[in-house]
This record gives C-alpha cells, sequence and structure tokens, in this order.
C-alpha cells in the first residue's frame, strides 16, 4: 500500500519546534526570544479540494523544525487553489498571511525570505516582479516555473516574465534532476533569463532526485541538498 503523500517522512530528522496555529499560518518557533528572522513557506498547488492541510504534511513540517531549529520563525501558509481560476485570490491571500508574519512581534518584519515550493513557484512572479524592501531573497524547490501544457493562466502567474523587472534580489534554486519534464524546462527557461538580467543565483543540485525528492529520495544526496538550501536561506536572512 501507498504511504500517501502527506505521511511521508522528511528526508531529516529534526526535533519538532514549538508550533502555534494562527488562521491559516503555522509558526514554527526558535528557542530564542525574537525578533528573528522569518521564512514563509508557500506549498504547491494545485491541490484537490480534499487534500490534507499542507501545515500537517510531515514534508513542510521537516523544513519547519529544520528552520526553526536555527533561530528562524517559520510560517507555513495555507491556501486552496483546487481549479487556476483560484490562482489570483490565493496571491492575494499569500500576500496577507505574509503580512500577518511581519506583524508578529516575535518577526523581524526586515528580515523576511520567501521560499516556494512545486507549483507554489507560480506565485512567485509576484515578488519578482515588484520585491518590497523587506524580502532579503526568494527560494524556489523543484518549482514550476512556467504552466503545464494546456494551462490557461493569467500573466501574472508567469516568473520567467516577471525577471524583466531586473531588480537584484538574491534566488536560491533547488533543482531535482529527475524531476517531471514541464518542471524542469520551466527551470532551463528560468535560469538563463535570471542570468541575462542580473540576478544573483544559487542553484543547488539534486542530480539523482525526483519532484519531491526530500520524501521520496533518502539518502545523503538529498538530505546534503535541504541542507545546503537550508544554509543559503539563513544567508540571505544574515545579509545586509
Amino acid at each position: 500500500m501507498t504511504t500517501p503523500v502527506a505521511q511521508r517522512p522528511f528526508v531529516l530528522s529534526t526535533p519538532a519546534a514549538p508550533v502555534e496555529r494562527h488562521g491559516k499560518v503555522d509558526l514554527h518557533l526558535p528557542a530564542d526570544a525574537g525578533p528573528a528572522p522569518a521564512v514563509v513557506v508557500v506549498h504547491g498547488a494545485p491541490l484537490p479540494p480534499d487534500a490534507p492541510d499542507p501545515r500537517d504534511w510531515l514534508l513542510y513540517r521537516g523544513y519547519g523544525a529544520l528552520l526553526a531549529a536555527s533561530g528562524v520563525v517559520t510560517a507555513l501558509v495555507s491556501y486552496q487553489v483546487s481549479d487556476l481560476s483560484a490562482l489570483p485570490a490565493a496571491a492575494d491571500d499569500i500576500a496577507a498571511m505574509v503580512e500577518q508574519v511581519r506583524a508578529d512581534p516575535r518577526v523581524d518584519p526586515e528580515r523576511v525570505v520567501l521560499w516556494f515550493f512545486s507549483g507554489g513557484g507560480l506565485f512567485a512572479a509576484d515578488w519578482l516582479r515588484v520585491p518590497p524592501p523587506w524580502l532579503r531573497g526568494i527560494a524556489l524547490t523543484y518549482p514550476l516555473l512556467i504552466p503545464f501544457p494546456g494551462w490557461e493562466v493569467d500573466a501574472r502567474f508567469l516568473p520567467v516574465e516577471a525577471l524583466s523587472s531586473g531588480t537584484s534580489l538574491p534566488l536560491v534554486l533547488t533543482r531535482a534532476g529527475q524531476d517531471i519534464p514541464p518542471v524542469l524546462a520551466g527551470i532551463d527557461a528560468f535560469l538563463p533569463a535570471a542570468t541575462a538580467q542580473g540576478w544573483p543565483m544559487r542553484v543547488i543540485e539534486v542530480p539523482d532526485g525526483q519532484h519531491s525528492f526530500d520524501i521520496l529520495n533518502h539518502g545523503p544526496q538529498s538530505e546534503a541538498a535541504v541542507l545546503a538550501a537550508r544554509d543559503a536561506v539563513l544567508e540571505l536572512l544574515d545579509a545586509g
């Protein structure tokens, strides 16, 4: 019997941090008193309406624990996209949740990184196009950066095109070498466009990794990639 994706264990074992649920936002809290920098984790989409809340997936809870152990307030946000027409409303919900996190007194509102996973990568376009001054960087893990063939998506959600804003926000991208072709095609379009526009970029390679390698491909390569991504995010938060 196949283990449901929500119950697949994270590649690393990190003791769980204290977690508070505030509406659609879960805060994984570090041991030290704040204010601390924050990472907002944006899960993948679309998901079926009856899918378990991604905040309860072992995958995202693993990232929350990992970052909290490094002294970072980690916010797992929950939004619903079961149909592509819901993308604009979900993007607005995510922006409101980011502001909710920044308003928490335990968070340093000027040191925030957004970390997008899988289909959540389409939401990165807004932040690439007009990054606010408090945003220290964007992380992308096996991200969808161009819509799947046949998807009708508002031009707002095209991260490759958003790069033409020409800003210099640092980016961290984790590429799974055995990912599905549409995801790899999007990354192959995104990376040279970012380089051409002068975006600072760090690429973390997982040559043997599948999509969701951090729950599907347990082993040293996946562990090293997750830790490298964490370290890159911590560097973004400490910069400046």
